[in-house]
């Protein structure tokens, strides 16, 4: 028995029918992270992909990436209410800039579109004052994706308390920040605001390289865009990532395996799903 489906696609179809993300992610230091994230939105089945990001990004990645829309991080603020979900984070970078892009993402967007916040996404939102931190209770629809220790710091706790309490300490972001929690470990625990838990059992060690958190964001996005409810996609999203790479260390092993073969060859895994 399959555990997990894929959305249904109807072949009376157009891009539109499978939703827009919008990928505000990327900085001058960090190149990859925003072509990671598009692509694998991109390779999950979303209609369309925009990347908000900064001109040094746009340069280096649109031509190899020439299936996604290309816009400057105003641009991608003002356009925001017209995605379906919004991505921002991978590779952000951890500038005043950023910090100011991620406040004006997180006022603009309209209460009822998803958000997943990412990587140096959720390090700025530690920064973040009690003040500030009421942007987030406007918006109903929360995703954030942090490792243990930036669970530690959006929590003001050591990495220890968190790694020796990982359900309690995933439990405890969903109450903060009234979101789906998906605390990546070697066993992903994802929490709903219901404080309902799921575990991913798959995965392996093949997935601990740079860009693979940036590679399950994206495919989380691209999952809801087509409709999956955000703790729904977690969990597929988490699972589709965790098979990729089980499926690349039997064939290339777990030290060769790179962030940019996952999306690559995600469809090995979205096979299963079907």
């Amino acid at each position: 028995m399959q555990e997990f489906r894929m959305p249904t696609r109807e072949q009376n179809s157009n891009k539109g029918s499978f939703g827009k993300v919008l990928c505000c992610c990327g900085s001058d230091n960090y190149i990859g992270a925003a072509y990671l994230s598009a692509f694998s939105a991109l390779k999950v089945g979303a209609g369309l992909v925009a990347l908000a990001t900064v001109s040094q990004v746009i340069n280096s990645v649109s031509a190899s990436l020439p299936e996604a829309v290309y816009l400057t991080r105003a641009e991608g603020v003002d356009k925001i209410n017209n995605f379906s979900v919004v991505l921002i984070g991978c590779g952000l970078g951890s500038t005043n800039d950023s910090k100011i892009f991620l406040e004006q993402v997180l006022n603009k967007i309209h209460s009822d579109i998803p958000i997943i916040i990412d990587a140096d996404g959720l390090n700025l939102l530690s920064e973040f004052s009690a003040e500030q931190l009421k942007i987030l209770k406007k918006l109903k629809k929360i995703i954030i994706t942090p490792h243990p220790l930036e669970a530690a710091r959006l929590l003001g706790k050591s990495l220890d308390s968190v790694l020796s309490n990982l359900e309690d300490s995933a439990k405890a972001l969903c109450a903060k920040f009234n979101c789906v929690t998906v605390l990546k470990t070697h066993r992903t625990i994802i929490c709903d605001t219901d404080f309902s838990i799921y575990t991913n059992n798959y995965g392996c060690s093949a997935l601990a390289k740079a860009g693979t958190g940036d590679v399950l964001a994206g495919i989380i996005s691209g999952l809801i865009a087509q409709g999956v409810c955000i703790f729904d996609a977690s969990k597929l999203g988490v699972y589709l990532h965790s098979v990729t790479g089980e499926i690349l260390a039997e064939e290339l092993t777990e030290y060769s395996v790179m962030a940019s073969d996952i999306p690559k060859n995600l469809y090995k895994a979205i096979k299963k799903c079907l």
